[in-house]
């Protein structure tokens, strides 16, 4: 363990528990109450579970939900505001704030809450802890102990935490926020970008709109007139339905291509990255987590920068991502890109559309692991536009999906930054006037 910082001390979790510092400590172990997969829906409270923690961040809107009559009959692990909580069943040590929100949400047994005075231990502060080496190494020596991996209630309770003073504390957490925030907004911009891309594909192929506007005499909105010049002004009635003249009826896999290179672990490079469907956000364009490909064991699909990857295990998750990088993924992912390059962003934006990922969810086989494959997939009816319109697409979002390559890899390097000055805040090995000059320097 590392020495505490003047100020500091170092208490137990139990400690802490019975002096009122940590008002609650509980788990979502309901016993016999325990929710069924059958109990579970579209509508209900929000069950967090390891799984929807990642980075700090938590997943409430991708959460299963726990029908609100089963709801009703816990008595405890329902959350609030405020919340530190750590994951301590098979995915150990991942730990998130629970945010503002409305209404009721629970923990699945996976994870354990805890609600602490603020007054006198800060939530973020708390978290941070939690994240940091000192730690994650406690939790590793409580699995070392045993066969099962698992960090039950009753032993995080003899694990310890450094409390400096509530000053301190304060600024850790304002400093780490700083980073975090900033973190944030990278991903909010990455979601302003999809968007726009999104909505220009909508317009453009899907509800077909220069092609109406100029059908209607009019000029197309928000381009100009040699954009204008490359659409049509009439349909023509085709097999699937009205489709602007001169456009043709084909599948996905007209335009597009999946590789099937695959890789063993023994011939991985040592800088090769790995990207398990873990690791892929829901929604987003923007890979913003990977890891190394220390302790693989079987083959692995191999990518490159600008593919594709569409994750075909449990399809609705809608886990498609535009790779920043070269490297190694799971089997269960697809590695896609176009044909020609010109179709690039057209075939990108197909893959992330919602319409697809529904037909591939209707394809997927298997109760427990649903899978859909590529002969499947690239059987998606679609119209396909002229390889003028598709290049002139490409050359708008390009930029867009430059800047989000960009932003993933600006909040990487932000997050290295707070896992490096983590532990030498909480030791006090990194004084305050040395930690604001580097966030200014990375902030600046």
């Amino acid at each position: 363990m590392t020495s505490e910082p003047p100020g500091s001390n170092r208490f137990t979790i139990g400690a802490l528990l019975r002096s009122g510092i940590i008002i609650a400590h509980k788990d979502g172990n309901y016993g016999s109450l325990y929710p069924r997969v059958s109990d579970f829906g579209l509508i209900g409270v929000p069950f967090i579970t390891a799984k929807s923690l990642t980075d700090g961040r938590i997943d409430i809107a991708g959460a299963p939900r726990l029908a609100f009559d089963k709801a009703k009959k816990l008595t405890y692990g329902f959350v609030r505001p405020g919340d530190v909580l750590l994951s301590h069943n098979a995915t150990i040590g991942r730990v998130a704030v629970m945010p503002d929100f409305d209404g009721e949400i629970l923990v699945g047994t996976s994870l354990t809450y805890y609600r602490v005075d603020q007054t006198k231990l800060i939530p973020l502060y708390l978290a941070a802890f939690f994240s940091s080496v000192d730690f994650q190494n406690q939790l590793k020596a409580v699995m070392g102990l045993s066969t099962r991996n698992q960090v039950p209630i009753t032993a995080q309770r003899k694990l310890n935490v450094v409390v400096p003073p509530i000053e301190n504390q304060r600024y850790i957490a304002d400093t780490l926020g700083t980073l975090d925030d900033r973190i944030s907004m990278l991903r909010e911009i990455n979601t302003t970008l999809e968007a726009i891309a999104q909505a220009l594909f909508k317009s453009w192929f899907v509800d077909f709109d220069p092609v109406r506007a100029k059908a209607e005499g009019l000029e197309p909105e928000g381009m100009d007139a040699a954009t204008a010049a490359l659409f049509p002004d009439s349909f023509e009635e085709l097999e699937l339905g009205l489709v602007p003249s001169g456009w043709r009826c084909g599948v996905l896999g007209d335009v597009a291509y999946t590789t099937r290179k695959q890789i063993q672990p023994s011939a991985m490079k040592a800088e090769t990255l790995y990207v398990g469907l873990e690791h892929i956000p829901r929604q987003s364009l923007g890979l913003d987590s990977w890891a190394s490909t220390d302790g693989l064991e079987s083959a692995k699909s191999c990518f490159e920068k600008g593919d594709i990857l569409f994750g075909k295990l449990r399809p609705y998750f809608h886990k498609i991502v535009i790779a920043p990088f070269a490297g190694v993924c799971s089997t269960d992912i697809l590695v896609c890109n176009a044909k020609v390059a010109d179709y690039y962003g057209f075939v990108a934006m197909q893959l992330f559309s919602t319409e697809l990922v529904a037909y591939a969810d209707r394809l997927s086989n298997g109760a427990k692991m649903p899978r859909v494959n590529w002969k499947d997939l690239s059987d998606y009816a679609l119209v396909i536009p002229p390889v003028e319109v598709a290049a002139e697409y490409s050359d708008v979002v390009h930029p867009l999906f430059e800047q989000i390559t960009a932003n993933v890899h600006e909040a990487k390097t932000l997050g290295q930054l707070r896992d490096t000055l983590l532990p030498r805040l909480i030791s006090g090995q990194l004084r305050l006037p040395e930690a604001e000059a580097q966030l200014e320097a990375v902030c600046a």
